[in-house]
């Protein structure tokens, strides 16, 4: 039985996927304590998405018009935290398949290379072989 070679950077991949978790909960919990992610980096945002999701609610609904009363702090601070969370959950999930692609496509660029360089020196064989037979 032949086994590939292992596929050690897909470990890394996986490896580093699984401890985005973790650290994005930390981040959240961080993000739940201090005055400055509260008030410039959760709140921000939790409104918005808020405002947004009320506001399409609405419409599908048939309300026009309707004013949307803001999430009370607690609440926005949660969602907020909740966010920034699955977004980094989200970057780091990206940049894995980023960095497997660029992987992979330096990985054919290679091999494309070497073909190239093995049908040329074919050809130079070739080439020399009939020029010695001439």
């Amino acid at each position: 039985m032949v086994v590939g070679p292992f596929p050690i950077a897909k470990l890394l991949y996986l490896g580093v996927r699984q401890m985005s978790k973790p650290v994005a909960n930390r981040i959240k919990a961080g993000a739940r304590r201090s005055e400055f992610f509260k008030s410039y980096i959760c709140l921000p945002p939790a409104q918005i998405y808020h405002w947004v999701e009320m506001r399409t609610k609405m419409r599908i609904m048939g309300f026009r018009g309707s004013t949307i009363k803001p999430l009370n702090e607690d609440k926005a601070v949660e969602l907020g935290a909740e966010l920034l969370g699955e977004a980094i959950i989200f970057l780091i999930g990206t940049g894995c398949v980023v960095l497997e692609y660029s992987r992979q496509a330096a990985n054919t660029r290679r091999k494309e290379e070497e073909l190239g360089d093995h049908h040329n020196h074919q050809d130079d064989h070739v080439n020399h072989r009939q020029n010695r037979s001439i």
